[in-house]
């Protein structure tokens, strides 16, 4: 299966699938595998520059397919890293975590090809005014750090999508063909997995925090530091319940034990970034069996919405 969209266009991928470009989880060997299986692949631009460029490079190792990566602006550890991704000759980019006017002119006049994230209608209207390709827009659902101004997937992606002329990619709650039906019906030209990837055979992270994943109910996902405006769904633990009940928690230093939480699999070091379709997620796959199951769910759930609207 191949989709026709303005996603799959732009990018040069048949899937309009992304992986979600999770730190410390999304290394070489998982974004290689989602531009093999058709999609596009993202490297964390939030780690050192050397980490970056060596991941950039070890994916190009693994697979000739296009790839991209994302830049945290406010997060990502070294500004040079948007020299490092022109200079590596990447040629697509998604910006989060900051303004996009800051670097879509740059990247653009490089020949790049710039999504960039946000998480509310009047986000998404700067984004397309500071001269964005297209948007990732994210619902509240979603792993990590959200809006402090709470907003769903299906209530967002349909308000953002009748209001830009760039394409959408969904984000937050997405994890199967059924999910991926839905919002390409409410407007979206593509979706981004963080959590249902995060469980995949080529992530990087240690196997207690798949099976925590798999272990998870839908309740299982918990917003902390809502109370400094920088509020982060994380995977429910002890320490993340501690942590929910304090007025200004300090989450940063916490954040960074993350490697002992990711590839020690200590579940208490630190917290594990999780969205809350943790709970609809039941085995640790591959990348091609994450797509594959996804594609022929979707093919049966749109022949059968076809199907059941006969006139």
């Amino acid at each position: 299966m191949y989709f026709e969209n303005r996603v799959t266009s732009a990018l040069g991928i048949s899937i309009p699938i992304l992986s979600a470009p999770m730190g410390w989880v999304a290394r070489a060997e998982l974004v290689a595998a989602v531009s093999e299986a058709g999609g596009m692949g993202l490297v964390p631009g939030s780690l050192s520059l050397e980490e970056v460029r060596s991941d950039i490079r070890g994916v190009r190792e693994r697979t000739d397919k296009p790839f991209g990566i994302n830049v945290p602006l406010l997060f990502a550890k070294d500004p040079r890293v948007i020299d490092m991704v022109i200079d590596e000759g990447v040629r697509f980019i998604t910006t989060s975590a900051g303004s996009p006017a800051t670097y879509t002119p740059m990247l653009k006049a490089a020949g790049l090809t710039v999504y960039h994230v946000v998480p509310s209608l009047v986000a998404a209207l700067k984004a397309v005014a500071a001269g964005v390709d297209g948007l990732i827009v994210e619902g509240n659902e979603g792993a990590g750090f959200k809006s402090p101004r709470e907003v769903s997937t299906t209530v967002l992606v349909p308000l953002v999508a009748s209001r830009v002329n760039v394409p959408v990619i969904a984000a937050g709650g997405i994890v199967d063909g059924r999910s991926l039906a839905s919002v390409l019906a409410l407007g979206a030209e593509g979706v981004q997995m963080g959590t249902r990837m995060l469980a995949s055979r080529e992530s990087a992270v240690h196997q207690n925090i798949k099976a925590a994943v798999v272990a998870a109910a839908e309740t299982d996902t918990v917003l902390i530091n809502r109370a400094v405006g920088r509020p982060m769904r994380v995977l429910r633990t002890e320490l993340s319940n501690r942590l929910e009940n304090m007025e200004d928690p300090d989450v940063i230093s916490v954040l960074a034990q993350v490697t002992t939480l990711y590839y020690g699999g200590d579940l208490e070091s630190s917290l594990a970034q999780l969205g809350q379709v943790a709970g609809r997620i039941d085995e640790v796959l591959s990348v091609a069996e994450i797509f594959e199951r996804t594609l022929t769910e979707f093919r049966d759930v749109v022949r059968e919405l076809a199907q059941s609207a006969r006139d």
